[in-house]
């Protein structure tokens, strides 16, 4: 999360980090999407290998001379960690992928911001009111919905889910810490290190020799993790967190339209009903956490 500023900036970068949001939701989207098309014809670890060592090399290009400046860490240990948490969050939610449409898939994940308030009280030390706490309890009854325990509609991919979820809300911990101390670029570099050496051993034990169409896609996921991480940053830097945030919502309108055109897979009722309280809580919770930070400065201030 960007740090706050004292005052909202001109329209323009609003409007801005706005646009910026969006493409990185689109760009994200966009890898899931390439991910759950390879899935049908290439093992989940071959695929997971593509998604960080295409991020890895892309990062790579784009940093150019600027690279050897960006690698030096000033908490290599914590980007080490934070970036094995990337690889088990990609590597839980491909598994899911292969059983649950997009909108599915990418609603469940919107638990993220909810279980990082759950785990701000032991890790960050932050307080959390009874009012957020409402909030953290609509998110899990929302996937609840969706995942419907019992039904037998989603009964393992909404383990592999929930698991994405939570291991990604330890991820966005971990960036909070570090966010004051490696460039956002370096941060950006490390996400990809350890999934790329990891999954690079493991390759001659499942690979499958992919087509040339297939190389092309596999390129396209590494790309778009990479390009939507560069998006993110630039959406943060353009304008506060509080006026960009919210529209990373948007992903559910690009999962959606992917999950139709793509594999002809439109959300059923419960599921829209679902998301719609998981996005109303970690809006309201992000609300809340703005409302907080804000009087706080006041205080300081006065």
């Amino acid at each position: 999360m960007a740090v706050s500023r004292p005052a909202l900036p001109v329209d323009d970068n609003v409007t801005l980090g706005i646009v910026y949001m969006l493409m990185t939701t689109l760009f994200f989207v966009s890898l899931d999407a390439s991910a759950k098309y390879l899935l049908q014809s290439l093992p989940v670890p071959q695929v997971v290998w593509a998604r960080f060592v295409f991020h890895l090399v892309i990062v790579s290009a784009l940093l150019g001379p600027r690279l050897a400046r960006f690698v030096r860490s000033g908490t290599i240990r914590l980007q080490i960690v934070r970036g094995v948490l990337m690889l088990v969050t990609n590597g839980m939610f491909f598994l899911g992928l292969q059983f649950a449409s997009l909108t599915t898939a990418t609603s469940i994940t919107f638990l993220g911001p909810i279980i990082v308030t759950i785990l701000s009280i032991p890790l960050l030390g932050e307080s959390v009111g009874l009012r957020r706490w409402a909030g953290v309890v609509c998110g899990f009854l929302g996937a609840m919905i969706i995942i419907r325990p019992g039904s037998g509609l989603l009964d393992i991919a909404g383990i592999f889910f929930l698991g994405t979820a939570f291991s990604h809300a330890c991820y966005q911990i971990i960036t909070r810490k570090i966010r004051t101390i490696d460039h956002p670029y370096t941060t950006v570099f490390y996400t990809a290190v350890p999934g790329a050496l990891i999954m690079s051993m493991w390759m001659p034990f499942v690979w499958v020799e992919p087509s040339l169409q297939q190389w092309g896609i596999m390129a396209l996921l590494g790309a778009c993790g990479a390009v939507g991480h560069f998006f993110l940053i630039k959406s943060l830097q353009a304008a506060p967190a509080a006026a960009v945030v919210p529209f990373s919502y948007a992903s559910l309108i690009w999962a959606t339209l992917y999950g139709y055109t793509l594999f002809g897979d439109l959300p059923d009722l419960w599921t829209i009903v679902g998301a719609a309280i998981i996005a109303s809580s970690g809006l309201y919770i992000f609300y809340r956490e703005q409302q907080l930070k804000r009087r706080d400065a006041a205080l300081q201030k006065a």
